[in-house]
């Protein structure tokens, strides 16, 4: 709308406005989840820009999503920052014995970087652990953590054991 439409075109044009908002916020009440293709309920007649007339579904028939999967840095940085509380150490004093910055060090444990295996080996070194310590205790955390352990999961475990 400029401004210079006559009286009648105006109003018509605000009406069209608050329709289409109507039909937005009916919209709120129905999820992409809803949608079921079997269900061949037609748009009202004669508004063929109308929401769909599918009710949502009830709870009881929608399936539970499992939960992701924690990322391998994250749940790698929580387990280094485990052993380096219950060590009583702060970041400063296990990242001058790893050779790596405690900001370095801090964005590990927060799961923002993506380590090396070498910066990995340096900072379980310096936490007293080996490597393959440090693997498998990440490992036991994740199957515990998640409920489901991959093929490759027992093998690891009973290794690190």
């Amino acid at each position: 709308m400029s401004g210079n439409e006559p009286p009648g075109e105006a109003d018509a044009a605000v009406s069209r406005l608050s329709s289409g908002m109507r039909d937005i916020a009916r919209l709120d009440d129905y999820r992409l989840d809803d949608y079921r293709p079997d269900d061949h309920r037609s748009r009202p007649e004669g508004n063929p820009d109308a929401p769909s007339a599918v009710p949502p579904r009830d709870a009881s028939e929608r399936k539970p999503t499992p939960a992701p999967e924690p990322l391998w840095r994250e749940a790698l940085g929580e387990r280094l920052r485990a052993h380096r509380t219950d060590r009583g150490e702060t970041l400063t004093q296990t990242a001058d014995r790893a050779g790596v910055s405690p900001q370095y060090l801090s964005e590990m444990e927060r799961g923002l970087k993506e380590p090396s295996s070498e910066m990995i080996a340096a900072v379980a070194g310096a936490l007293g652990l080996s490597l393959l310590d440090l693997v498998g205790d990440v490992a036991r955390h994740l199957v515990a953590s998640t409920g489901r352990a991959t093929s490759s999961a027992p093998q690891l475990l009973a290794t690190a054991a």
